[in-house]
């Protein structure tokens, strides 16, 4: 059975239609800074992956010398230090970096 329906074409959207932008004026400086914003979350993945490493080798020393994995007061400081910096959405994030961070119990 064959349809009736016509054939749809691919048309390549505008630098506008991508950004959300009204005019192209506009798209230009809104897919730079995406362009941007993308290079800084490859910089902020890395950075937590360097994080997590450093965290394990922190927690692999703790627990060799017959200490607990994590530390609490540790970890309430860096609570308080995003907090402080970034305010309550601060504390959402460190506490998914931590959490990240801690590994597997």
């Amino acid at each position: 059975m064959t349809s009736t329906a016509p054939a749809k074409t691919a048309q390549a959207k505008t630098t506008a239609e991508k950004t959300g932008a009204h005019t192209e004026e506009a798209a230009t400086p809104i897919d730079d800074a995406r362009a941007r914003i993308d290079t800084l979350d490859d910089r902020i993945i890395g950075l937590v992956q360097e994080r997590m490493a450093v965290s394990a080798v922190i927690q692999e020393a703790r627990i060799t010398s017959g200490g607990r994995r994590i530390s609490l007061s540790r970890e309430m400081e860096i609570l308080a230090s995003y907090r402080d910096a970034l305010g309550r959405p601060g504390t959402s994030l460190a506490m998914t970096l931590l959490e990240l961070c801690r590994g597997r119990a």
